[in-house]
């Protein structure tokens, strides 16, 4: 009996452009975690792939141009392009400009999106090399993952269209997201990262229902899953809450070194009119009393936030008292966008004026110059100070090098670096003690302890 010459076709090669928000990357991560559980391997470029696929972002003109650029792109270099994400809700606007494209998805189609692979690259079967991690395939460092609680949001932000594009808030039940924690956790993750559209609003779409963990009763409420999950071990950072009254229940938690003392809000502005036309939340002099109570009783705690310069009808009034509430509230990390009208959000019909771009871009300027200085001012409290850090690129040692990392005041690629010189070898996801000799506006420098 002859040999088969070919006992095993070779493997298909996807390869994937995943834009936009930490919220897509996990969605990225679960059609490769079920591409890569059906064999298919990922390839670095596009050039020679079977098909590529570009998950893409819809939120601000900007970011739609970049996902169109990234489409383009892989059809030049590669012909056989799959997109899915939030432009994919509104697949004319891809299929207008790209004809040729083999199919287009919206967000959370993990299953159209695997079907139009198929049909693009038929998968090729092994039952002894078709395996992945327990934990799926992550695209973030080993020592860190994203855990996403909740898909869509019930927010009616007049500036937004993510509802729109990714539905109502549908909560994860609680013993599904320990689950997959947990199993992070074993597979070596030392920092869940918790992120959805609005993490503090986990659970009301469920009346925060009760799920089974082993033979015990988890309750999908946004204080229990935090408490849950500070028990596992890893750091915990908990990204976009909206500052309901419930969040001041999970400081306690922080003070306890049950989570870290980090909290990402979007407060967007601080001027009553402008918020009322955003539909936010408009009584900024509370909020400034809940923030005060929430250092007093986590002096640790550091707040970041975006906001949002130059919406329809703020006037400068408005914009010094966005600066001067920024000064008052303390803000340690704070990002700011210039306003962009977005296609079916409500802001654009609300009849107020619009502001000039070069107004916006003024502005834009002088509230990064102020949070710079205020940043800057903010970190040099931390000069002598021994803090303790997560490491994300190694070095020290022998061989020498700086290490870089990140201390529980900084998410990965959105806030400062720590630099840290230490005479043994340090390791991606090692998390060492360093004693600051030296800040910047953004950075801390110093030595492992």
């Amino acid at each position: 009996m002859q040999d088969d010459p070919n006992p095993r076709a070779s493997a298909p090669r996807i390869s994937f452009v995943s834009l936009g928000c930490p919220k897509a990357l996990v969605d990225s991560e679960r059609i490769v975690t079920r591409l890569r559980a059906e064999g298919y391997e990922l390839a670095k470029r596009h050039e020679g792939a079977d098909v590529v696929v570009v998950n893409t972002c819809g939120f601000l003109d900007s970011a739609k141009a970049e996902s169109l650029e990234a489409i383009g792109a892989a059809l030049a270099e590669n012909g056989k392009v799959i997109v899915t994400g939030c432009m994919g809700a509104e697949p004319e606007q891809i299929t207008d400009r790209f004809p040729d494209v083999l199919a287009v998805t919206g967000p959370q189609q993990y299953e159209s999106v695997v079907e139009a692979v198929h049909r693009a690259a038929a998968p090729v079967h092994d039952p002894f090399l078709d395996l992945v991690p327990e934990q799926g395939v992550k695209l973030t460092p080993r020592h860190y993952a994203y855990l996403k609680i909740s898909e869509g949001c019930d927010n009616t932000c007049s500036f937004c269209i993510i509802p729109h594009l990714r539905g109502p808030l549908v909560s994860r039940p609680a013993a599904d997201v320990l689950r997959e924690a947990e199993k992070l956790v074993r597979a070596g993750v030392k920092e869940l990262l918790v992120i959805s559209q609005d993490t503090s609003a986990y659970g009301r779409d469920i009346r925060y229902a009760t799920s089974m963990l082993g033979d015990r009763e988890v309750r999908a409420r946004f204080l229990d899953l935090a408490r849950e999950l500070g028990d596992l071990g890893a750091w915990v950072r908990l990204h976009y809450v909206y500052p309901y009254p419930h969040v001041d229940e999970v400081i306690s938690l922080m003070a306890e070194g049950k989570v870290l003392p980090y909290l990402d809000i979007p407060f967007q502005h601080a001027a009553p009119n402008v918020l009322k036309a955003m539909k936010r939340p408009a009584n900024e002099e509370k909020t400034l009393a809940r923030i005060k109570s929430w250092r007093d009783a986590c002096p640790d705690l550091t707040l970041r936030s975006t906001f949002i310069v130059g919406f329809p009808g703020e006037t400068e009034e408005d914009f010094e008292t966005l600066l001067q509430w920024l000064e008052e509230a303390e803000i340690d990390r704070a990002g700011a966008f210039k306003y962009e009208p977005v296609a079916g959000a409500p802001a654009n019909d609300l009849g107020r004026a619009l502001v000039p771009d070069e107004v916006k871009e003024s502005r834009w300027k002088r509230f990064m110059e102020k949070q710079q200085q205020l940043s800057a001012r903010l970190m040099k409290r931390k000069l002598g100070k021994r803090l303790q850090l997560i490491v994300d690129e190694a070095g020290g040692g022998p061989s020498g090098g700086i290490a870089r990392g990140r201390t529980k005041s900084d998410a990965p690629e959105i806030d400062g670096t720590a630099f840290i010189q230490s005479r043994r070898p340090l390791r991606p996801g090692d998390i060492v003690t360093m004693k600051v000799a030296r800040a910047d506006a953004y950075d801390v420098y110093g030595e492992a302890v």
